[in-house]
């Protein structure tokens, strides 16, 4: 009798590809809530419409804390207070190397309006053309 050679099967087994999809979207979908990083502040509720901005840059924000400290959010993961005088000299350098950066401010509605002009009076020094201020939609029914 003669052997009959077997045709290897040709098929590929998909399922352990489906399985590390399944595990990625999991660790994307636990993962992606933590990416999200910012300085807690209460921002005032003002009915505004929403600043036209380029999707390609990263805006430049500069926080003010209720306790009155400054603190730069530019991709930076430290959360670090600074003094008007590092505002002045790192938003200069941004600007002169992308002068289009667009430079908001993002202030308690519990600080002094004074630190906030303080900051806004620092950042037009230092070359930022236009400064938006950043707020939150109020509740519907207020």
């Amino acid at each position: 009798m003669a052997k009959q050679k077997r045709r290897p099967i040709a098929e590929m087994n998909v399922v352990p590809y489906i399985d590390v999809m399944l595990v990625l979207l999991v660790i994307f979908m636990i993962t992606a809530p933590v990416l999200t990083q910012g300085v807690k502040v209460d921002l005032p509720k003002v009915a505004s419409e929403p600043i036209k901005s380029n999707k390609n840059k990263e805006p430049l924000i500069v926080t003010v804390k209720s306790n009155g400290h400054y603190i730069i959010e530019r991709g930076r993961e430290e959360d670090k207070a600074v003094n008007l005088d590092y505002v002045h000299k790192y938003v200069g350098k941004i600007l002169s190397q992308q002068p289009d950066t667009e430079v908001l401010v993002r202030g308690d509605q519990a600080v002094a309006y004074g630190k906030v002009i303080d900051l806004m009076s620092t950042l037009q020094a230092a070359g930022a053309q236009g400064v938006g201020l950043v707020t939150e939609a109020p509740e519907p029914g207020r």
